[in-house]
């Protein structure tokens, strides 16, 4: 890995001291730093309004970096090494005076500005840094969510924009740095087992599905605003989409591969608010259990509003309209307080079309691809073959071809997507992360099911914390003839 040993920088980190700061973009610069990809002249700013001694700060920055990072990654010469780089640095981030001891620390390197801060003020902070004279030699990264619609979302981009062109603008969502989301790419292009067969003569329907364990985790002031819908699906689960739906591009750069991604977007058929029983769910998790021990629903979170009609579960039916996917689903599922965590694309292949085998079995027909993004990444290929023995005769079994990451590449670690994406940052390699077109195309589709909603005025439907989601989510796609793959 030392051999792409970036040039020197200045990672400006602002919000250092916020849970994302501590929990995934420190260990992540660390983890750099460790792998010798970081040059020996590049400096870490952590920026936040806390007041105090520095060495105050950095204590707590290293303290947090030793809970989030593997024991037996934590390197005595790599820490002291990484601390040597770290420097903190009391900030009003709307305060543009503030900046002029950061363009002092900053000297004349590159600059990389990460925005680990509410959306709001990404114009403020971009405007004072173009104030300082720091905007020239700056590229920014914007962390989600950019707006909570699409009104929002332009304000916000508009704002960065009056600043900085598209071409230093890193719009990051983490699931494409994550390694399985990177060989979707590899797996569709390079494979012609894969690409020949990827359209609506062969594949019948296709699954995405983002669990998630946990329920609010002290979060409710973000998620009652944005829910489930916007928190998700707008983003990650449009992006894997699009990722699986795109047409080969033209080549590997960034604006062919996001040229791909937007004409799915602009293909994503329209769900009205006649058409949302059918083909959306909405729900709230209500108390359950978790592990073998009993949880609260949403509405007895703690700082909870009673009366939120906030959803914490969606599944729907997404049609693309276009030759390749013409009359082919995508059912999108994503929910809180799930029965585990897990994140996943499952591609049913349609059966032949004569069956010859045992009628009983009629049900296994059908190669499915799954790609598995967490916990474990790998890609599996579930065929059909005869089962053994000698009193089996044609009977068939369904197993896995299977790549696991984690068992093929035993002395490899597998990066955090955060590594990747900080990487290609410093880099200067947009190909993955997010144009404000994609943004902009995104929230215009999610748009509309929000205002379908209010128009119902409906109340999502209740769900028991632990279990797959409401009834109604099955409904949806067993009226089509299928099933979620692997609910239990």
């Amino acid at each position: 890995m030392a051999a792409i040993k970036l040039e020197s920088c200045t990672f400006a980190l602002f919000g250092a001291l916020g849970d994302l700061a501590l929990r995934k973009l420190i260990p992540a610069l660390y983890q750099l730093d460790r792998a010798g990809l970081l040059h020996d002249d590049t400096r870490i700013l952590a920026l936040a309004r806390e007041a105090g001694e520095p060495q105050r700060h950095l204590a707590a920055i290293d303290q947090a970096l030793r809970l989030h990072v593997p024991a037996k990654e934590l390197e005595e010469g790599a820490l002291a090494r990484f601390q040597a780089r770290l420097h903190y640095l009391t900030m009003d981030f709307l305060q543009a005076d503030n900046y002029l001891a950061l363009a002092e620390l900053a000297g004349h390197d590159q600059l990389i500005a990460y925005f680990a801060t509410p959306a709001s003020v990404y114009g403020g902070i971009c405007a004072n840094l173009a104030a300082v004279g720091l905007a020239e030699r700056c590229r920014v990264v914007l962390e989600k969510p950019i707006g909570h619609d699409l009104a929002s979302s332009r304000a916000v981009n508009d704002a960065v924009a009056q600043v900085f062109a598209e071409n230093r603008v890193y719009r990051i969502d983490h699931y494409l740095g994550k390694e399985t989301v990177q060989n979707l790419i590899a797996l569709r292009f390079a494979n012609s087992l894969f690409e020949t067969q990827w359209n609506q003569n062969h594949i019948s329907h296709v699954e995405i599905t983002v669990a998630e364990k946990v329920g609010i985790e002290g979060r409710w002031g973000y998620f009652d605003q944005a829910g489930q819908l916007r928190d998700m699906i707008q983003n990650h689960l449009l992006q894997l989409l699009c990722l699986i739906a795109m047409d080969p591009p033209s080549d590997l750069s960034a604006d062919s591969i996001r040229d791909e991604k937007v004409k799915v977007l602009k293909a994503l058929e329209p769900i009205s608010a006649e058409q949302l029983g059918q083909r959306v769910v909405r729900g709230q998790y209500v108390a359950g259990s978790s592990d073998g021990r009993p949880v609260p629903g949403y509405l007895e979170e703690e700082n909870s509003n009673t009366q939120s009609d906030t959803e914490t579960f969606v599944a729907l039916r997404a049609d693309i309209r276009n030759w390749r996917w013409a009359g082919v689903p995508f059912y999108l599922r994503t929910g809180k307080r799930m029965p585990q965590k897990l994140s996943q694309i499952v591609i049913h292949f349609k059966a032949p079309p004569h069956y010859i085998f045992a009628p009983e079995q009629r049900q296994l027909i059908g190669n499915k691809l799954i790609i598995r993004l967490q916990p474990d990444e790998g890609i599996a290929l579930q065929v059909l073959t005869k089962d053994q023995g000698l009193d089996k005769g044609m009977q068939l079994r369904s197993g896995p071809l299977q790549l696991s990451f984690s068992d093929t590449y035993r002395s490899a670690r597998i990066p955090d997507a955060y590594e990747r994406l900080l990487l290609e940052v410093m880099r200067g390699n947009q190909n993955l992360f997010v144009r404000k077109d994609e943004i902009e195309y995104a929230w215009q589709w999610c748009d509309q099911l929000i205002a379908g909603w209010k128009q119902l005025g409906e109340a999502p439907k209740p769900y028991t914390a632990g279990s797959w989601g409401p009834m109604a989510s099955v409904a949806l796609i067993t009226r089509d003839g299928r099933s979620w793959y692997g609910d239990l």
